[in-house]
């Protein structure tokens, strides 16, 4: 099962929150037209080693169950494209997905 749930962020913009069921796990992410953040199922190191040249905006936040989690979350780590916007490990995730816009 898959639900969209759109978030409003304090500056008044509008993301999009996407949690989808799977056995034994549920992945969960929250974009914005640039980049978007994601449950620890996310591997941040294959983004900046493999994927570099793809310059990917994201950030991964671990120990999350909902998407209202994910939002409130401190990030564990991002990818360099990330830090080059001033998104760092340790930063909300509505915070980074502010940076993103």
């Amino acid at each position: 099962m898959m639900r969209l749930v759109p978030f409003r962020l304090e500056s008044g913009e509008t993301v999009l929150g996407a949690e989808v069921k799977l056995p034994k796990t549920t992945l969960l992410s929250i974009s914005t037209d640039r980049g978007y953040i994601m449950c620890g199922a996310l591997d941040v190191a294959l983004l900046n080693e493999k994927l570099s040249e793809r310059e990917i905006i994201a950030g991964r936040a671990v120990g999350v169950r909902t998407l209202e989690e994910l939002m409130d979350a401190p990030l564990e780590s991002v990818t360099l494209k990330a830090e080059s916007l001033g998104i760092v490990a340790g930063m909300k995730g509505s915070e980074a997905l502010r940076l993103m816009l």
